[in-house]
């Protein structure tokens, strides 16, 4: 599977935050109650809030082509952009998505297994990640991939306080 990966930029700023905004509420919009959903979607995908993120040099976003369509993206953190670990042997993936149109096609493990070779190279130790406790099927995956509970944090949709569970991948593994 012949997979590209490109860096994104600020010319990229409005197709990353439209593309943030429809994976995340494809994701996880029916799970949540209404008002809160909507209360955190204005204020996680504006402009401003993307170009900020785009414009933190310890934060990297990517768009992933295949066949020359976008079918996901992914954003890495590190350093003090990381939500929880702040080491400089770590690295965080904090999102990573795959279009609806093409799930199920094995994408997601091409895209974690050029995350975790990406890591490596910059000589980190552990890949991390959150997931909220009840996207079992991502959890699941993650475990597949090698990830492992290690704790667990909250996530807030508006006023409504979840629970991610943190995943670390040990990069001594590749």
């Amino acid at each position: 599977m012949e997979l590209k990966f490109k860096l994104c930029s600020l010319n990229d700023l409005e197709k990353l935050r439209l593309i943030s905004e429809q994976t995340f509420v494809t994701a996880f919009e029916k799970d949540n109650d209404p008002v809160d959903f909507k209360n955190y979607i204005d204020k996680a995908f504006t402009l401003e809030k993307i170009k900020e993120e785009l414009l933190n040099s310890n934060s990297n976003f990517y768009f992933v082509y295949q066949n020359s369509k976008t079918v996901g993206y992914f954003k890495l953190n590190v350093g003090d952009a990381q939500t929880e670990i702040i080491t400089d042997k770590t690295i965080e993936l904090e999102r990573i998505y795959v279009l609806a149109h093409y799930q199920g096609k094995g994408l997601g493990k091409c895209f974690l297994d050029y995350i975790k070779n990406l890591a490596f190279n910059k000589s980190k130790k552990k890949l991390w990640l959150g997931v909220w406790e009840h996207n079992i099927a991502a959890i699941r995956f993650y475990e597949r991939e090698g990830f492992v509970k290690f704790d667990t944090h909250p996530y807030y949709i508006g006023e409504d306080e979840q629970t991610d569970w943190l995943m670390g991948y040990d990069l001594s593994n590749l």
